[in-house]
């Protein structure tokens, strides 16, 4: 990990709300780093097509550009890196997709971003069966060498973890790295991170586990991935939108076949139905 202070620009355009990557993108090529950006002046700013006035005080607020020095210090005592979309350790797939985070926090092993990865997505009220389904496709692509990428929520994502604990996982969250969510996976994020996994979010610190942040969160987890596995789907959920991320970004989608009278498997049976790849073994996946 760099000296965070050599970062902390980064951090600090992380911090300032209701600037999207599209428009960061635009700014850096326009000042070609986050520094610069930084020590633009309200005139300059004016000028900037695109940029209003509450962003602009965002921008300038003393506040957000003094909490910089918390996060810093947060970070560093907890093992938390900032990886900016020019670094090395960048996810180069995720480089591929339309609107890019401009950087990621990633707590844990930075250098297990870029090894071959699938992602596996489903319920969270996932069934007996959906659960063994996750843990044993999981386990057996991470002992292949893949890494296992999911979201770290109740249901398929969890099972997917602790089955691919035997290798690398990576949980992708819609919130800050100093929170768990669901609290009640404490203990798995833990086990990640002590087993060389790690965690990464798009969110810096303090950012609490919205709703409207999932749906982009999904695009990270279809975005670093080669190809993406559902393991139970209801009829209209938030796993149907990683596929819709998949399918736009080009990966694969593999589905596993559901009991026709669960509403669990409503999704992924319809998927099958429209062309996704059916799979009843990891070998197939390869």
């Amino acid at each position: 990990m760099e000296k965070l202070e050599e970062k902390k620009y980064w951090i600090w355009l992380s911090l300032i709300p209701n600037l999207g990557s599209k428009k960061i993108q635009e700014l850096l090529r326009l000042y070609k780093n986050p520094e610069t950006i930084y020590q633009l002046k309200a005139k300059e700013l004016m000028k900037i097509k695109g940029i209003g006035e509450k962003t602009i005080e965002s921008i300038l607020d003393q506040k957000i550009r003094t909490s910089v020095v918390m996060h810093i210090e947060y970070m560093r005592k907890n093992n938390i890196d900032i990886i900016s979309l020019y670094d090395k350790e960048y996810p180069q797939l995720l480089k591929e997709i339309y609107d890019a985070p401009i950087s990621l926090y990633c707590q844990g092993d930075a250098r297990i971003l870029n090894r071959q990865a699938i992602g596996i997505v489903g319920c969270r009220e996932a069934s007996n069966y959906g659960r063994s389904a996750a843990k044993y496709f999981s386990y057996h692509l991470a002992q292949k060498g893949f890494n296992v990428i999911s979201g770290l929520a109740k249901g398929i994502d969890s099972y997917a973890h602790m089955g691919a604990i035997c290798g690398k996982t990576i949980a992708v969250v819609g919130n800050g790295l100093d929170i768990v969510y669901p609290k009640e996976n404490e203990p798995l994020a833990k086990q990640i991170l002590e087993r060389g996994g790690a965690i990464v979010s798009e969110y810096p610190l303090g950012t609490k586990p919205e709703k409207m942040n999932f749906p982009a969160r999904n695009r990270i987890i279809s975005g670093m991935s080669k190809g993406i596995l559902v393991v139970e789907a209801k009829e209209k959920s938030g796993t149907l939108i990683t596929v819709d991320f998949a399918l736009e970004q080009g990966r694969d989608v593999f589905v596993v076949p559901g009991n026709i009278n669960s509403i669990c498997s409503v999704g992924t049976n319809r998927l099958i139905k429209q062309g996704a790849k059916l799979v009843t073994n990891y070998d197939e996946i390869f």
